[in-house]
Formats: structure tokens, sequence, C-alpha cells
């Protein structure tokens, strides 16, 4: 039905044209059975005559023509300004004498009304894809953390309290760097991404090596064929460990394509970056700890909750592990 106080549905109407064309009823015999007016029940009677049982079906409400419509000229020129300026619906107005109610239709009907919409550096609207099934692509990349200091860190005791962290696990530990300051050194999370299910593998390690970056791979390639799920191609960013020949070789000997994103682009990887920051704000920074062995042992548990648990937006409010319909014995 078109709204709520429809007297008629498809179906209703088909039924009353058929009784006028196809059994001999009068039309106000018709609109008396059916309880509507003269005019109703002849409109769906000549739409029968016209297209049928396709003629049943509601008709947008759109007219054929808008002579007040903003120009064809006009828009392309709001949508240039737009993408190319970043001017708001108000600034652009200015600049072309006119409204800024119109403008801001133009940019909605144009769905460039959100900065969000459009890509930083070229301008234009944001293009997305997804890979059709598990295993066409993984995305991998490396996130640095500093090692949370003996007693937690400063972002959860303050600064003065964070920085006797420090000196304490210094003195503990005997790492200082070339200034004698203290050190606790980094967290290399080397992040392992499905391009189609989103499902997440990670390992940290002391550094981010070619040699670190291909054990990882082995692994990730290993957990993700124990659920079924064949690798294809892996996409990374133009980091010295995935340029090397190692990783070439590697790739390779895994049956894996490799490929690189464009420089300066780390949107093309966009999945990976996005997971980090939701492994930020889920896990790294997501309490105090107090050590690194604490936040370490943390990990599995958040993988495990964002893979199997976590609604994930981009996949319908869905675990990305629901994506995964190739899971050993699933099937038999």
């Amino acid at each position: 039905m078109a709204h709520a106080n429809a007297a008629l549905t498809p179906i209703a109407r088909l039924k009353l044209a058929r009784l006028v064309v196809e059994q001999g009823w009068t039309i106000a015999a018709a609109a008396r059975r059916f309880d509507v007016s003269y005019r109703t029940a002849k409109r769906w009677v000549d739409r029968y005559h016209a297209a049928g049982e396709a003629g049943m079906q509601d008709r947008s409400s759109r007219p054929h023509r808008s002579p007040t419509r903003t120009p064809q000229p006009l828009v392309r020129t709001i949508v240039h300004l737009r993408l190319k300026r970043r001017l708001g619906p108000v600034q652009i107005a200015a600049r072309l004498a006119m409204a800024a109610s119109t403008v801001y239709a133009v940019l909605v009907r144009c769905r460039v009304n959100r900065l969000t919409h459009i890509d930083r550096v070229t301008g234009e609207p944001v293009r997305r894809y997804e890979h059709d099934h598990p295993g066409a692509m993984l995305h991998v990349d490396v996130k640095k953390y500093g090692n949370v200091p003996d007693g937690g860190g400063w972002r959860f005791v303050g600064r003065r309290q964070g920085d006797r962290n420090r000196q304490a696990t210094a003195q503990r530990t005997g790492v200082r760097n070339a200034k004698w300051e203290p050190r606790v050194g980094t967290a290399f999370v080397h992040t392992v991404i499905d391009d189609h299910s989103r499902v997440a593998y990670a390992e940290i390690r002391d550094d981010e090596k070619a040699a670190t970056a291909i054990d990882v791979l082995r692994h990730a390639v290993a957990w993700f064929a124990a659920r079924g799920v064949t690798v294809e191609r892996v996409l990374s960013d133009n980091g010295s460990a995935y340029k090397s020949h190692a990783w070439r070789q590697a790739c390779t000997q895994l049956g894996i394509k490799p490929r690189k994103t464009r420089p300066y682009r780390p949107q093309t990887n966009g999945k990976v970056e996005r997971f980090h920051r939701t492994m930020t704000d889920g896990w790294a920074l997501a309490r105090l700890y107090t050590s690194e062995q604490a936040r370490r042992k943390a990990l599995p548990a958040f993988l495990h909750h964002y893979n199997h648990h976590r609604p994930h937006t981009a996949i319908g409010g869905q675990p990305p592990i629901t994506r995964l319909t190739n899971l050993p014995g699933q099937h038999s």
C-alpha cells in the first residue's frame, strides 16, 4: 500500500479490475463491492486495460517535469566547488548568489553533503571495494605501541607518575637510549585482516623486519587454512619489510600474489588501518595495564571478541567469523 489509509492493496485492485473486465460487472457495482468511489474504481479498471496485472502497482508521484529545479550546469559548479575547494553550503551559496538551503539540497542529491564521502587527497567521492570470498585478499600492516612501564603508563596514572614508572622500569631492565634517558621499548603488532570477512589475526613481535613479517605471514596463512580459507593475495604498504626480495620469495612459496598500495595512499589499505583504531580503543588503551606482560596477555581475548562476538557495521552488524561459511565440519 502507498500509505496506511489506502483503501485498496495491489491484490484488491486486481480483483476489482477483473470483476469489471472479465466478469462483466459494472464499475459502479464493483466500486460498491470494494467500498471505494466510482472514480477510484474506474482508474484501476483503466490501468488494467492498459498494462494488465503490472498496472496495479503504485507509481511514483514524482512529476514528469520540474521547471524550477536547479539547472544542470549550476549543479556541476556546486559539486566542483565542493569536491575541489571543500566549501560548505553557505560559502558556495555566497559565491553563486544562491540560497544555502538550495545548495545543500543539491549536495545531498549528489551524495557529497558530507566530507567523509570525499577522498582527502583527490577530492573525488570515496571508492570502496570488497572481494567476493574469504582469502581473496589479506591486508597486512604493523602497528607500533610503546611498551607499558611497570605500574602503568601516563595516560592512566598521569605524567608525573608515568615518568617515575618509566625510570623504575629502566632501572630494572637497564635499557636506556644514547642520551641515557629511560626506554621501555616498543611492541610491534603485526596485523592481518581478511578483506571479505574482516576476520583478524595478530601477533606481537619485537621488530618489523622482513624475517619477522614473513614469519607472521606464514602463521597467518596456516591459521586461515585451519578455518578453511585459502589465501590468494596479500596487500601491504611500501614498508621496507614488504619491499624486500625475501617477502616476495616467501609469497611465491606460499602461492600468494603480493600487492602494494600506491605510495602515500594509506586509504587503499584502509581496512587494516581501521582495525588498528579499533584495536587501540578496544585493547591497547582500553584500561589500565600495570605491565607490558599484562597487556600482551589480553590480546588473544580481544581478538576472539572481535572475530566472534563484536558486531561489524561494514558487514551488516554481524561478527566477522559469520562470513567464513566454509569452516571445517560446517557442511559435513
